[in-house]
């Protein structure tokens, strides 16, 4: 298992090597993830609070790009919710959720 923003960079390989159970990129509203990490950032007094809102605007900005990106490379879009559900079904021994 691998997460976070670069998991998507090896996917190929893992599917070339028969390793890959799975591949998802979350797909989640950008308004409630820019209001997350801004309260998360704020309340760990991370920086000042103009750098993390202007931080936090472009991030909002190139989440597309990002999920664009990572799709590109193999990776499918997903709600939580649904990559949840196939975790589970792959637990349980159903490749397909």
């Amino acid at each position: 298992m691998a997460e976070g923003i670069f998991a998507a960079e090896i996917v190929e390989e893992c599917r070339r090597r028969g390793l890959l159970a799975g591949a998802y990129a979350l797909r989640r509203p950008r308004g409630a993830t820019f209001l997350r990490r801004l309260a998360r950032d704020l309340s760990e007094q991370r920086k000042a609070p103009r750098v993390l809102i202007r931080r936090g605007v472009a991030l909002l900005r190139n989440e597309p790009a990002v999920l664009s990106r990572q799709t590109g490379l193999g990776a499918e879009a997903a709600r939580a919710r649904e990559v949840l559900r196939r975790v589970a079904g792959l637990l349980a021994g159903h490749p397909h959720g």
